[in-house]
Formats: structure tokens, C-alpha cells, sequence
């Protein structure tokens, strides 16, 4: 019996987890809450105008509409505890609860948890005032990473490359009110991100990507949550990836069992390949966005079959991998991420086979879509090999005249050399 399925989170990624799971043989409907006006052309896709917050509501909507399971996409209602509200109603649903979700609301609980079952990262220290962080900071060197302990959209990451800009940022993370920060040696390398479906007695390793955190082409400016990303990662060696799954996934699934043996639910892990070796950045508990335009579309196998077998405790099935990359764009507000503009006009997005348009944060007005701040949407593509699917991306964005939005011109050329 096909099964309806709710769908928590309102951007790109969920997007992407909806198009993904309406494909599943074993999914007739996907209701999304609060989802976007950009999912209202995804056949067989129904946004539902429910906070991801609205615990009381979701559960209500859920009964009334006979949904068989929610998948839950954003952070900050899984750390906020839509699991156990779920779980303890009777509801299925796929994500950690809400003391497994702390390994992403808080970074010095990340990095104690690393630690503490000997997973490589950084050296690293947590102070909860502005006095105490500034007195360690000659610990550490530069240049010298600042995190925000808790959630802060991927944007609450700061390189500081000397004292000035460190002292700067260090009081004016407590001035916004941090109640802790952690301060983090820098680790130089190449950046992966890692998604893993965790199930009750095993694990599944999606398709590894690697996405573009800095808002400029060539890695320049401020942190964001992500302006595009490709799969596959040709430049990693067999070597260095079986390196990734003995020195860090191994020690990490221990620990996961130890400190949270009912986890069910994707584990994000941002590595980075050091001279020394696989080191984890973050962990993350839910797909991240903008990986998951590109990793899931290179599921061959059945996705809703195996978050439902997670869900249920049953043995979790294989995955299939299709062998063609896969590469997105992310189109991002004028003025993001601090102050991205709202309101602009969006153009009407021409069909053109091969290319897929992701809407994230968008709002209708009238007959248009309008941008409402943030990353706006995404232009993905699939193609034979990266420096194809780079071109097709971008000569489709070439044709299409954008408002007040900016994107960058280089995704993907730390694999394929190549810039636009």
C-alpha cells in the first residue's frame, strides 16, 4: 500500500526530499509544512501552511489527514524536540531526538562528544565570556575560527585571520548574546560533506559532495549556508575516502550508539582533508542544504523505502549510486548574508531539458514569485561528467536576466579547474 508522507521545512532541501520521495514506489502523496509557493508545480507535492514549529499543529494535521510518516528537513525544529513530541503521540518519524540533536544546537558538545570517542578534529576550547575567550585566543594561532554555540543557520562561523579581527568578533558574538563560543584551531585542507543514514542497527553512506561556503568566487567573503555544491568529488582518492570511513565514520557510529543508541536519522559530517589526515569540522542532524539537490538525485535505489525500513527498525536496504554528477547554483538575495534584500521580482525560469529549478526562499505575489531574502533557489543539472554539468548550469544562468540576486561563477572548480 502506498503510503502519505509529511515533509517538515519550507527551502530547497526540502524541496529536493519531496522530488525525491514522491519518485518512491512506495509514495503516493507529500504534503510539505510549511513549504514554498516555488513546490505548488511538483506534481503530487502539496505545500500545507503549517509552521515547522507548530508541533500541536503538525500533530493535528498528521491525524486528520492519515499521514503514515514525517521526515523532518530543518535543524531547529529537531533540536527543538519534534521527535519526542512526535514519538510520544504515536507518530512515526524520521530524525533524532532531541538530546541526540544537540550535536548540532551546540558546537562545544560536537566537539566534547569528538573527543570524547577519540574522532580527529580540532584543537579547540569553549569560554562563556568575552574576557576568558579573548585571554585564550594565543592558544590557538591564526588564523583563529569563532563559532557560535548554537544554531546559527551555517552562518555562525568566523575565520578571523589576526588579534583585531578576532577581538572584534569575539565581542560581538557575546554582545548578540552567546552565551558560549568556541574558539578552534584552523585546519587547512579540502572540504567534504557526508551524509549518513542511520538506522537501528546499521548504516547507509549517501553519494559524498562538496559544496561552496563563502558567499564570492574563489572562497571569498563571509561564511553562508552554501552557494552550490557538486557530486561526485573526483579529486579524492579511494585511499583518502577509505581513510574517511576507518579514522572518522567508524568512531563516530561507536559513539553515536554509546551516547544515543535510538538515533534514527541522517548524520551529517563536514570533513576535511588535512596533511595529517580526515578531521571532522561539524556533525549536522538532518541533510544539509545545498548537498541535498545534488546528492540525492544520484540515488538510483529507493529512497522513501529505505528512510521507511529506518523508521521501522528493519534492516536498512542498499543504495545504487548512478555514476552521472550532478551540480547546482545556488541564486542568493542581493546583500545575503547579512542583510539580503526582499521583495524583487524573480523571472520566469524557461523549461530546458536536463535542468531543474529548486525553489527555497521564495513568496508569491499576484501571478509572480518574489524573492523572500536568503538563498532564493537553485538551477541544478545532471550530466556524463562535471565539467559538463558545470557548463549546462551555467549557460542556462547566462540567459536569465536576475533582479538584485547574485550567484557565483565557479562551483565546482576545485574538481574541474573552471570558472564562468
Amino acid at each position: 500500500m502506498q503510503e502519505k508522507v509529511l515533509v517538515i521545512g519550507s527551502g530547497g532541501r526540502e524541496a529536493a526530499i519531496a522530488q525525491k520521495l514522491i519518485a518512491s514506489e512506495q509514495v503516493a502523496q507529500v504534503f510539505v509544512a510549511p513549504g514554498n509557493p516555488g513546490m505548488q508545480a511538483m506534481e503530487g507535492v502539496i505545500p500545507v501552511n503549517i509552521g515547522e514549529l507548530e508541533f500541536d499543529a503538525l500533530k493535528g494535521f498528521v491525524e486528520e489527514n492519515q499521514i503514515d510518516w514525517t521526515f523532518v528537513g530543518p535543524e531547529d525544529a529537531l533540536v527543538a524536540g519534534i521527535v519526542d513530541d512526535f514519538q510520544a503521540a504515536g507518530y512515526p518519524i524520521f530524525g533524532p531526538d532531541k538530546a541526540a540533536a544537540m550535536l548540532e544546537g551546540s558546537k562545544d558538545y560536537a566537539m566534547r562528544f569528538m573527543k570524547r570517542y577519540q574522532v580527529p578534529t580540532a584543537k579547540f576550547g569553549t569560554y562563556t565570556n568575552s574576557q576568558a575567550a579573548l585571554a585564550a585566543m594565543e592558544h590557538f594561532g591564526f588564523p583563529l575560527v569563532i563559532k557560535a554555540d548554537g544554531l546559527a543557520g551555517g552562518k555562525g562561523v568566523v575565520i578571523s585571520p589576526d588579534v583585531a579581527s578576532a577581538q572584534a568578533e569575539i565581542k560581538l558574538m557575546f554582545k548578540k548574546g552567546q552565551s558560549q563560543i568556541v574558539l578552534e584551531e584552523y585546519l587547512e585542507g579540502s572540504e567534504y560533506s557526508m551524509f549518513i543514514v542511520v538506522g537501528q542497527d546499521d548504516y547507509q553512506i549517501l553519494p559524498l559532495a562538496q559544496d561552496h561556503k563563502c558567499a564570492y568566487d574563489g572562497d571569498q567573503g563571509p561564511n553562508t549556508g552554501g552557494m552550490g555544491s557538486y557530486s561526485p568529488v573526483p579529486q579524492l582518492s579511494e585511499i583518502d575516502y577509505q581513510k574517511m570511513l576507518t579514522e572518522v565514520v567508524s568512531p563516530t557510529i561507536v559513539g553515536l550508539r554509546d551516547a544515543h543508541p535510538n538515533y534514527r536519522g541522517i548524520l551529517y559530517i563536514g570533513m576535511i582533508l588535512t596533511p595529517t589526515g580526515p578531521k571532522v569540522i561539524e556533525y549536522n542532524v538532518r541533510l544539509g542544504d545545498p548537498e541535498t539537490q545534488v546528492v540525492l538525485p544520484r540515488i538510483k535505489s529507493d529512497f522513501g523505502r529505505l528512510i521507511k525500513a529506518a523508521i521501522d527498525g528493519e534492516k536498512l536496504p542498499p543504495i545504487t549510486v548512478s555514476p552521472r554528477a550532478c551540480l547546482g547554483v545556488v541564486v542568493a538575495a542581493q546583500g545575503y548574508p547579512k542583510a539580503p534584500v526582499k521583495g524583487q521580482i524573480l523571472p520566469k525560469m524557461p523549461h530546458q531539458e536536463g535542468i531543474e529549478v529548486v525553489y527555497a526562499n521564495v513568496a508569491s505575489q499576484e501571478e509572480d514569485l518574489v524573492g523572500n531574502g536568503g538563498r532564493i533557489l537553485m538551477v541544478c543539472a545532471q550530466n556524463t561528467n562535471l565539467i559538463q554539468v558545470q557548463a549546462q548550469v551555467y549557460d542556462y544562468l547566462a540567459r536569465i536576466n536576475f533582479d538584485q540576486c547574485f550567484y557565483r561563477k565557479d562551483i565546482g572548480f576545485k574538481a574541474t579547474q573552471t570558472k564562468f
